[in-house]
């Protein structure tokens, strides 16, 4: 070989060598471990059906009104001599305590004349008292020798002159108690304890007789006016005019947002107006609260007259229902139910009630069935499951379901397998977890 071609020929060779050892690292490689991965069921919370006895409530809204308010219109005329120093919109006052008074000199004056009237009426009536005894007395010791009429032996013993001095005196009379009336109508009192809602009128003001002074309203009771559909009287056992002596009278459990704090006071429904609105067929329904701004009790806070508040009135007991979340009804009426062998079912269930963040199941679910908790999207019907927890509806309100199963420590090295292709939480056993280890945690669980 020429010795130019000696540079060519060792690269060349170089090349040959690295290919044939490659080639035989590549014949005698070791054949890859093949490690089974395994699919464990979808870890879900479980809920056992319990049948029991709820009073499923109705909710409704109004505004606070009085039971009781007046509006104080002057029954004399005068001039309004003072007025208390309550008396201004939202001043208070108890039963008895004067508002107003009116100038009473010309009532007093009216009294007087009415009181002497009565005093000449009655000595009139004694002086022909006297006089009668005296024509008694010759009646009868001229009677038998003179023969006269009734009527002349009425005048002759003065009962004429006798019952007009008595209706004078009885005219006077009804005189006097009319001035001491008026006169007592001079001073307004207050008719019960409350407040006021509006004044009319101020001292040194001339009133007519008609003239609305004030408007008042009392606070021993506060009422709630509450529209209830049709649809929704079934649940409620309202008062009846056939029962009203033994009438049931449902709680009302109200509350109302003030100032961002939420405030709750409690009432009963007392009556309903015994007609259906002809518009929105709907009976309203009165509710009565007691002592609404806390005078005579410990109120956390003041029901004004005038807030509107929601309310939440007690309805009557049905027999085997069972509470669930909303959120675990599915399109339909359906729920993930689990059978014996822990495979999820697609049950249709009756719905009496939805109410707020619970549905209440009528028919359906039989006692002791469980019901998945968990949002298993995906799903279809015969997805194996594994359970972590089971608790019973009855107390489902007490520690709410979160719609996802929260991991434990045992759980956390775990990723679970999918259920049908569609799952949409796919993970499969951390591929450096021994079958030892994959066992204990499902024993754990």
């Amino acid at each position: 070989m020429p010795a130019n071609y000696a540079p060519l020929v060792r690269p060349v060779a170089i090349i040959a060598i690295a290919i044939l050892i490659a080639t035989g690292l590549y014949i005698n490689r070791p054949a890859p471990e093949q490690i089974e991965v395994e699919r464990l069921p979808l870890l879900v919370n479980a809920a056992k059906a319990v049948k029991e006895d709820i009073r499923v409530s109705v909710r409704a809204q109004g505004i606070i009104t009085p039971r009781t308010q007046t509006t104080l219109i002057a029954e004399v005329s005068g001039r309004i001599t003072s007025v208390a120093k309550d008396f201004k919109a939202g001043g208070f006052f108890q039963k008895g305590d004067i508002i107003l008074s009116i100038d009473q000199r010309d009532y007093l004056a009216n009294l007087k004349r009415a009181e002497a009237a009565v005093a000449s009426a009655k000595s009139n009536l004694a002086s022909e008292k006297g006089r009668a005894e005296v024509d008694y007395k010759d009646w009868v010791k001229y009677k038998s020798s003179v023969e006269r009429s009734k009527a002349a032996n009425d005048l002759a013993l003065r009962k004429p002159q006798l019952e007009d001095a008595q209706a004078k005196l009885d005219s006077a009379l009804a005189d006097l108690d009319s001035a001491r009336d008026q006169l007592d109508r001079t001073i307004i009192r207050a008719p019960y304890d409350g407040l006021v809602r509006s004044k009319k009128v101020d001292i040194g003001q001339y009133v007519n007789v008609g003239v609305v002074m004030a408007e008042t309203f009392a606070i021993d009771f506060a009422e709630l006016r509450m529209a209830l559909p049709e649809n929704k009287l079934n649940y409620l056992e309202l008062p009846t005019l056939a029962d009203r002596e033994l009438a049931v009278h449902p709680k009302v459990d109200l509350q109302a947002e003030i100032g961002g704090t939420v405030r709750q006071w409690q009432g009963k429904i007392v009556r309903t107006e015994g007609v259906f609105d002809e518009r929105s067929r709907a009976l309203f329904a009165v509710a009565e609260i007691d002592d609404p701004y806390g005078i005579n009790s410990d109120h956390p806070a003041e029901l004004r007259i005038g807030t509107f508040v929601d309310a939440n009135i007690e309805g009557r007991l049905i027999n085997d229902l069972i509470p669930l979340p909303r959120h675990l009804l599915r399109a339909g009426n359906y729920l993930w139910v689990i059978d014996d062998q822990q495979r999820l079912q697609n049950r249709k269930v009756n719905i009496l009630r939805t109410e707020g963040t619970d549905i209440y199941i009528s028919q359906g679910l039989n006692e002791g069935e469980l019901i998945s908790l968990s949002n298993i999207a995906g799903a279809i019907p015969g997805t194996k499951v594994r359970i972590a927890t089971i608790t019973e509806t009855t107390r489902l309100t007490e520690e709410p379901a979160l719609p996802e199963a929260a991991p434990t420590e045992d759980d956390k090295p775990l990723n679970l397998a999918p259920a049908s292709p569609n799952t949409d939480s796919p993970a499969l056993h951390d591929e450096n977890s021994s079958d030892n280890d994959a066992a204990k945690k499902d024993q754990a669980v």
